[in-house]
């Protein structure tokens, strides 16, 4: 049953409550400058269906553009810190970080694209290291490398975690800290002229605010349009398939991405794997059926090319989540709209959401205190460069 909000107006207004919206929400409250009101519509409290839920959980900062290395890497710290930042009378949900790294494979094709990404990385203090042939083989045995150049490995400050306990945390840190959830939706966003001036429900409720942020996921693109504005960004469905080895791999074991573009990490006494699809069409919202082809005909073909020991595996789970997929370049929207300067975007994460998200957070909540971004600045991920059509260049895209 949708819940009613406690107020008429608030100043800022949040639609979408999982990890992007819940972030963005807890760093508001947690800056003692800032001392509005904050709304968060969630459509659905168990989000059993949200990208955050239902994504691969991990975090990298083997990128090729320094500021999303510096993205994630804040996203660590936080990690890293979780316990001490988001506890309520001492208790915090657990996120079991496992800092196994991420492995990149690279081929004659894609190794002089890893060593200048890993120049670039080790510039701004990432723990990476870069690994030719035979080091790849003696570091990881369960591998196949005669056909690699390279590897570039993260030592420290990559790897997995509870992606719902990160979301829960910070959820309801913010509530603690004053932040009103409601369960809800937006039906329609209100605007007269360039200026958004609040939303209206879909128990029929009407809520004016002085700023909304659109962190709708997947239904960001509508959530936009209904203010009339258009984001380059569309759901695309990706399968996770959780599979058992006869003989599990002995060692470290990163989340690998083998030349082809499928990756596999462990999952507790399972590996968890997926693919980039090709062709990777626009995607039902509700569609969640999972294409088991892409296993069968893809993903089991690489790995057991790639890791012997892989020849000999059993799918036992499998999902379908979505992508808010930015189709200009892979990377999100973030900030304000430059005619509508109080409708803030934070959408077309493309995988990256999850990980990005505390920074994203952090930096929306000072463009909302101060007007500006201040810790990190976010201005290149901005709507200018949709207008402009000028991609964020990144070639560290999975």
């Amino acid at each position: 049953m949708a819940q009613q909000a406690s107020k008429s107006h608030y100043d800022v207004v949040i639609v979408g409550g999982a990890v992007v919206g819940s972030a963005t929400a807890y760093f508001l409250a947690n800056n003692p400058d800032f001392n509005g009101s904050v709304l968060v519509i969630e459509r659905d409290w168990t989000y059993a269906k949200s990208a955050t839920a239902l994504s691969s959980a991990s975090i990298r900062h083997q990128f090729s553009n320094p500021l999303n290395i510096r993205i994630s890497q804040f996203g660590t710290e936080f990690i890293r810190n979780f316990h001490e930042r988001v506890a309520v009378d001492g208790d915090a949900p657990e996120l079991g970080f496992k800092e196994n790294g991420y492995l990149y494979l690279g081929d004659a094709k894609s190794a002089p694209m890893f060593e200048r990404n890993y120049a670039t990385q080790r510039e701004c203090g990432a723990d990476v290291a870069l690994l030719d042939q035979k080091k790849l083989q003696a570091r990881f045995p369960w591998l196949k490398t005669e056909d690699l150049v390279n590897g570039v490995y993260g030592q420290s400050g990559e790897g997995w975690f509870d992606s719902y306990g990160l979301l829960q945390g910070m959820r309801r840190k913010a509530r603690s800290l004053g932040i009103e959830y409601i369960e809800n939706e937006v039906v329609d966003v209100l605007h007269e002229g360039s200026v958004v001036t609040g939303v209206k429900l879909k128990s029929g409720e009407s809520i004016s605010c002085g700023l909304m942020v659109n962190a709708a996921g997947t239904r960001g693109p509508a959530m936009a349009r209904l203010a009339g504005l258009d984001i380059p960004v569309e759901p695309r469905k990706r399968c996770l398939f959780v599979f058992d080895c006869r003989t599990p791999l002995q060692g470290t074991v990163p989340l690998t991405i083998d030349t082809t573009g499928i990756f596999f990490r462990p999952e507790g006494q399972y590996y968890l794997t997926g693919c980039y699809p090709e062709p990777d069409p626009l995607a039902d919202v509700d569609d969640f059926d999972v294409i088991h082809s892409e296993f069968d005909e893809i993903i089991w073909p690489a790995l057991a090319e790639r890791i012997p020991a892989f020849e000999a595996i059993k799918v036992v789970n499998s999902w379908a989540g979505h992508y808010d997929f930015c189709k200009l370049d892979h990377n999100a929207i973030v900030g304000p709209h430059p005619q509508v300067k109080n409708f803030l975007f934070a959408n077309g994460f493309s995988g990256h959401g999850l990980q990005q998200s505390p920074a994203i957070g952090r930096g929306l909540s000072e463009w909302i205190t101060y007007g500006a971004f201040r810790s990190l600045d976010l201005s290149p991920l901005g709507y200018e460069r949709v207008i402009e059509n000028k991609p964020f260049l990144e070639e560290g895209v999975i």
